[in-house]
């Protein structure tokens, strides 16, 4: 962790406690070493630093490309390990990158409902996170975010002090044959769309800490 990202960890920590009672629920669940995809709901543009400060190592972020044109945040994003998108087309850079952090051992952030949630409620997941499910037959981390929504919806130019909190659940680890396109007569997208489903299953299992009252506040 550089020093940049850990001072941003941990601002980003202090302001989620004090302004929103953030607390997490099973974080003794989260993969803290090795390959791993952080896959959780979308519903704000608080998402990102609040699913990296639930592990306790630096993770990735993919973030979209227009952003690092933006004066004093743009030259910062790639100090606190965004990866640049270009969302107006299939980013192929963005994607290897994005394996091979991966494959090298990081954790990644992703999103696999692809864009914020206009009502808060969960999408369908994209077929992007599969592929990247396929190609790194990596482990998955289902999380889900509570309360986002309510603090900062899209669309929103307002911020409400409302609780957050995360849930955790158990690592997702795909077998061979579920991760072999001929279960699914050979058609990789298919395949892709399969993965990303079941991760979504399993973010929508999750319960928020008003069902689960012994969620934990964020450590320090």
């Amino acid at each position: 962790m550089t020093f940049t990202y850990y001072f941003w960890y941990t601002i980003s920590k202090i302001l989620a406690w004090g302004l929103f009672s953030f607390r997490v629920l099973h974080r003794e669940r989260l993969i803290e070493e090795g390959p791993v995809i952080l896959a959780s709901n979308h519903q704000s543009y608080f998402d990102p630093p609040l699913v990296g400060i639930c592990s306790r190592r630096a993770v990735y972020y993919l973030a979209r490309k227009t952003l690092l044109d933006i004066p004093l945040l743009g030259p910062l994003l790639p100090e606190i390990n965004v990866i640049p998108v270009d969302r107006d087309g299939n980013d192929m850079s963005a994607l290897k990158k994005t394996i091979r952090l991966i494959r090298e051992g990081n954790g990644v952030v992703l999103f696999p409902e692809g864009t914020r949630s206009l009502d808060g409620n969960l999408q369908r997941g994209k077929g992007g996170i599969g592929l990247i499910i396929a190609k790194t037959r990596a482990p998955v981390q289902p999380m889900r975010i509570f309360g986002s929504y309510e603090a900062f919806p899209k669309g929103s130019g307002r911020i409400a002090l409302t609780p957050i909190s995360v849930a955790v659940g158990e690592p997702i680890r795909f077998t061979s044959e579920e991760l072999d396109p001929k279960s699914h007569g050979g058609d990789e997208r298919a395949l892709y769309q399969y993965l990303s489903d079941r991760v979504m299953e399993a973010i929508a299992a999750l319960e928020s800490q008003e069902s689960q009252p012994h969620a934990l506040p964020l450590a320090r």
